[in-house]
Formats: structure tokens, sequence, C-alpha cells
């Protein structure tokens, strides 16, 4: 290997001229001569380059040949550097001597010959550069030795990182080819993998293989119900080539305790983009599955308190609402009573006496029927009589029982009834009537003097899909409707207090009224449209409310499906009902009254006595049981929670102790228990008719006409 550059020759000659003639020698030799005419030039040239060789003068004023040799060899950088000594004054062998004892390679005299010093010089030239290029491979082998040292040792620190973090990784760690098959698992994957993995299946040298060979081997761990997802997510990615695999199992538990993990997998591509195989890492996530778990049943349990904390607010309110109710008519009762009983009323007076205490008992009787309605909702008992029922005739009968309190408040009732003969639906009309006549009530009560209620009655094709019915689908019976083609709606809409927008999305809920506060305006207990929703949806229909805003009125909207057959149906229960009973209707028969209460007893006897009845009353029902067996009465009327004997025990004993014709003995119900399932119940226990308090005289009578024949 060849120097780039020319070496370097240092001619050193007190004489100039000798300098110039050994310069033409060699300057065929392709050399950079560097001339010097003294020591300690030389010297100084010496500190600024490297020389292949030194033709050094002997004889030279103030430092001579051998001194200026003596200090070259002193220096590290050129103690083996060639030296030629020239001399043109003695060639002994002293001097000869003492030149070669000083490093000198030869010893020329003067006058050289040119040949002779050309041919010598060239050689130490060569030697120079072999020299120079072997000291260069030197110093590259050097390099490289040192690099290759470093990588070894980046290497094994590389190396031995990754056996750290490998060993040391809070997660497992595996490593497939590029079929998915596993070639390299951490500690930690076989940690939270073994300790999972089926016990009828091999494991491979790596610790994860199934007995399939599928490579797989974090799926051997996965809970049987999670499998089937785990591998279709699985090889869906390894069929797809997505980049990235993230999914969340459950793997099968080593003890009592749920276990999940969490698995990843990404490609691995090398610098030259070949598809090396996958990456992958299971994360054993158990503690947050448990924390999350924790953390959602604490919100549940939250939720639920809210829940509870709200509903008990609302009871709290709807409590403080039925007291107001109950005794907001209690006082006018009592006080108009405690006046009569003075006897101090004229007779003008004494008629509107009579007039207000019958009003409010027959709203306190409205407000006791409501919260009954509501609580038979509450406890899905609430019972529907289901016939083909003309939806026209019953919202006029309604329309008739509000009219009187919407004339007293001069309010304009506004209809097109006259535009259907009838529209047919099914369901139960004293409830259907229910339905309509409390949304007048409630359009008459909050609608001010002066004001207008319109009732429309529509057909409409379909409804949109936001008011479709979400209501229980309605018994298989006469009529029955199994895919109604339309909907009979009923519009009620009045220019009154309108809903807020806030409270809008709550005005069908039990136990909520807009303002339950102590100064409301208005009475009720906020029940009659939770009973009219249930109402509504129980007859597959739907029930729903629109305002634009406070005093901006309100619109309720009915839509109940048709009947798919029109079909003769009976008018309303209230149209139904024979002319009143004329008086003393009972003259002479003979009735038996069974009550422990004093003034429903009392009063049954009057009422009766003044239909000309022979009535008979004792408080006890073994004292009836006796009774009936005794006298024979025509008719008995009882009732049924009594102490020691209910009237179903006393019935029954009739029934089945004593001889006809008294075990015969028409029976009336005389009850509290005013639901349709208690109705069912005393007619199951032997009793004729059930009629539940409070009693109307003229119900009664026809009532007992009817058992009686």
């Amino acid at each position: 290997m060849s120097t780039q550059s020319p070496v370097n020759i240092l001619l050193v000659d007190d004489q100039p001229e000798n300098l110039v003639a050994l310069e033409a020698i060699l300057a065929d030799l392709g050399a950079n001569l560097v001339k010097s005419t003294s020591g300690k030039e030389a010297l100084r040239c010496l500190l600024q380059d490297d020389f292949a060789l030194i033709l050094l003068d002997v004889q030279m004023p103030q430092m001579d040949g051998f001194e200026v040799a003596t200090l070259i060899r002193q220096r590290p950088r050129s103690q083996d550097t060639p030296i030629i000594f020239l001399t043109a004054f003695s060639s002994s062998e002293q001097f000869m001597f003492k030149g070669y004892a000083l490093g000198a390679v030869d010893y020329l005299i003067k006058p050289i010959a040119p040949n002779i010093l050309l041919s010598k010089v060239a050689i130490f030239i060569e030697l120079y550069k072999k020299t120079e290029a072997l000291r260069q491979k030197t110093e590259i082998l050097q390099r490289q030795t040192t690099q290759l040292e470093a990588i070894n040792t980046e290497l094994q620190t590389s190396e031995e990182r990754f056996r750290l973090l490998s060993s040391c990784s809070p997660v497992g760690v595996f490593v497939t080819d590029t079929e998915g098959r596993c070639i390299y698992t951490n500690p930690r994957f076989q940690t939270i993998c073994q300790g999972s993995a089926k016990t009828s299946e091999s494991v491979d040298e790596s610790g994860l293989g199934s007995s399939s060979g599928s490579g797989q081997s974090w799926l051997d761990s996965i809970y049987p119900d999670d499998l089937a997802a785990a591998r279709s997510t699985w090889t869906a990615y390894l069929q797809n080539g997505q980049d990235d695999y993230a999914q969340e199992f459950r793997l099968r538990p080593s003890g009592e305790v749920e276990r999940w993990a969490a698995i990843r997998s990404a490609r691995m591509v090398s610098e030259q983009k070949n598809f090396l195989g996958y990456v992958g890492t299971v994360e054993d996530i158990t503690e947050r599955k448990q924390a999350e778990a924790a953390n959602a049943q604490i919100i549940r349990e939250q939720a639920a308190r809210q829940e509870a904390e709200t509903a008990n607010r609302m009871k709290d309110d709807f409590i403080a609402v039925l007291s107001h109710e109950l005794r907001t008519p209690l006082n006018s009762i009592l006080g108009w009573a405690n006046l009569l009983q003075a006897g101090k009323l004229d007779s003008q007076k004494v008629e509107y006496a009579i007039d207000t205490i019958e009003r409010n008992a027959l709203a306190q009787k409205q407000l006791i029927e409501d919260i009954l309605d509501v609580s038979q909702i509450v406890r899905g008992k609430l019972q529907l009589h289901r016939l083909p029922v003309n939806l026209v005739a019953v919202a006029q009968t309604a329309l008739e029982t509000v009219r009187p309190a919407a004339t007293a408040k001069a309010i304009a009732l506004t209809t097109n009834f006259h535009d259907y003969d009838r529209l047919e639906v099914t369901g139960d009309a004293l409830r259907l009537q229910q339905v309509i006549w409390n949304l007048l009530t409630n359009a008459v009560k909050f609608t001010p003097e002066q004001g207008r209620v319109d009732i429309h009655l529509s057909v409409v094709a379909s409804l949109p899909q936001e008011r479709l019915p979400t209501g229980p689908c309605p018994e298989d019976g006469p009529g029955a409707n199994v895919a109604a083609p339309a909907y009979a709606q009923l519009r009620i809409a009045d220019t009154g207090l309108g809903i807020a927008a806030d409270f809008l999305p709550h005005i069908f809920d039990r136990f909520r009224q807009a303002d339950s506060s102590i100064t409301r305006s208005q009475g009720g207990l906020g029940l009659g449209l939770a009973i009219v929703h249930h109402l509504v949806e129980q007859h597959q229909g739907c029930v729903w409310a629109e305002s634009a805003g406070l005093n901006q009125g309100a619109t309720f909207t009915v839509a109940l499906p048709l009947a798919q057959s029109p079909s003769p149906s009976p008018p309303p229960a209230t149209a139904r009902l024979p002319e009143e009973p004329a008086t003393h209707a009972l003259a002479g028969l003979p009735i038996l009254v069974v009550e422990d209460d004093t003034d429903t007893r009392d009063l049954l006897a009057f009422l009766l006595e003044a239909q000309g009845a022979v009535v008979t009353t004792t408080a006890s029902a073994k004292e009836g049981l006796h009774l009936v067996a005794s006298m024979r009465p025509a008719v008995l009327l009882c009732d049924i929670s009594m102490p020691d004997m209910d009237g179903y025990t006393l019935v029954q004993t009739i029934r089945t102790q004593l001889p006809a014709p008294q075990a015969n003995i028409p029976a009336i119900a005389i009850t509290a228990h005013a639901r349709l399932s208690d109705q069912a119940q005393a007619l199951s226990n032997g009793f004729q008719s059930h009629l539940p308090k409070p009693i109307e005289a003229e119900t009664l009578v026809r009532t007992i006409l009817q058992v009686t024949g």
C-alpha cells in the first residue's frame, strides 16, 4: 500500500552549494527534499514533520553532526529515523564507529558518487513506504479490533439488558413466527398462563404450545366461555394482516377468584421491511377488573341510594299533599256538621251545609279510589274486563260528568263527536271512562275562568315511532286486537296553566307534581295522570302530553288501537243503570245487618227502614249466625272485616252448616275492601253481590231488589 503524498527527506549541510548538489542528485526520486543549513534548523524541521531519511553533514559550526544526531535520538518521535552521515574530512574508523554508535545506518565520504547515494536513499524511501503502509494497516486493524470489541460489548450489554427486561418484565411476553406459532416466552408469561392452562393438552419446550401444534398457546389458558371469541378474533388477526391486536378475556381460574388477562400483539418488521412474525404481551388485569367491578358496584349503590332518596322525598311530598287533601275537606265536613248539630242554621244555610258536606265527601271518596287504583297498579293487580267498547259513547259520558264544573267556571267545551257514530276499541268501558274523565277534570281544573277546552276525536293510520305503545298486549278474547291497522285518537287541549319544559318528561310519574309546595294553587294527589298512563298502556295504547310552557296551555293525547272487526257494544256502565227505586221499595222485607261499626250499622238501618224494610242489626258475626237460623231474614247485609269471625267465614258457615232455606239466604258484602279482587273473593265465598263503602242509598236498595228477585 503506497502513501498518498511524497515522503520527506531532510538534507542538513552548512554549505548551500552542497545542499544544491544533493538536491540535484535526489530530484528524480520524487521525494520532498527539506534543506537545512544548521543543526538547530534541522531540529526545528523534525518538530514539524516526520522524515524517511536524514542526510547529515558531520562538520558544521556551532553544532556538529554527531551532536545533532544525539539530540535526534533523544526524541521518541525521531529516535528510529535512519541517518546517513556525510563528511569530507576524515575517514578514520574512530569517526565511523562514533557515527554508527549514534544509530547511523551509513557513513559516506565526500565526494559522494551520485549513483551510490541515489541507490541508498531509494532503498530507505521504499523501506519507509512499506513501513508506513504496515503502520497504517496496523492502525486500521487496531481500529477495527477496537470497534469489534465495542460492538461485542454493546451486544453483550444489549443481550443482558434484554434478558433482564424479559425476566423482570411485569407482563408476559411471547414471540411467534409468521404463522403465529410461539417461539419464545418469558417467565412472566409462563406464570400467568401455565397457572390456567388446560391439563388435557401437552406443553411444548417453550412452556406454551398446545398439543395441536397451532402455536396459539395463550389460548390454552382462556376461560371456556370466552374461548370461541378468543380463537375467532386471533385467527382473524393472523389472516387479515392487521397491525395490532388487543383483547381482554377471562382466564381459567386457579382458585375461586375470577382471573382476567389483556392480550396484545403487533407485527415484527425488519429494517428491510421483511415480516418476521409477531410479538405480544399477556398482562394479568384481575386487580383492575376487580377495581372496575367494585367501582361499578359503588356507582350502582350510589345511584340506588340517590334513587331511594329521591323516591323518599317524593313520598314525603306525597304524604304532605295527601294530608292536605284529606284534612281540607274534613275541615268543611266537620265544621258544617257541628253547625248543623247546633241547630242554629236557617233552611238556606242547612241546604248549603249539606251540599258542602256531600261535595267534600265525594272529593275524599275520589282521593281514596285513586290511592287504591295506584296500589293495585304497583302490585300488578289491576284487572280489566275487556269487551268491544264504543269510544264515542264513553267520551260523551265522561264529558257530561265534568260539564257542571266547566259551566261553573264559564269554560267553553268544544267537541267533534258528531263526526263519528262509533269508534270501536277493545277494553274496559269503566276504566276508559276513568281515563277520559281524569284528563277532562285536569283540563277544567287547570284552566282559568272563561277559558276553553277542546275535545277532538279522530282516526289515524299509524303513530310516530316514538309514540308506539310499549304496554302489554291485551289478552285474547272477544274483539281482541291482534294487529290494529289504525288508532282512535282523543286529544284534549286546554288554555290553562301549561306545563314547564323540565317537568314535562315526568308528567305521568307517580307521586310527582309540578308544585308540591304548601302554596300550590290546585288540589290533588298527583295520581290521576299516573293512573291514566297505566290504564292506557294496559289497553295497548299510548298517551302523551304537549305544552309550549307555563301559561301556554296543554294538550293530552290518547291513542287506542281500533278493534279489528266492528261488533255491537253495550253502552257504558253508567248508562245501563236502572231507574231509581220507588219510595218504600222494601216495604215489609225482613233484612239482617251484621256490621261491627256502630255508625255504619245505624246508617244502614236508617236507610233501609226509610224504604219500609224490617231491619235487625247485630255487631257480632256469631250472633248474626244465630239470627239467620232463628228469624229467617230475606237478605243478609254483612261486613267483611270483623273481630272473632269475618264475613267470609260467616257466609261459608251459613252455606255449609244451616239447613235450607236458611242456607240459601241471599247475602250482600258491605265492605271497605273495594278492589276487583275483593269483589271476586266475595262472590267466590258465597256472596251474591259486593258493595264497596261508602254506599249510596239508591245503589243499596237496587242491589237488594236484584238479589231478592
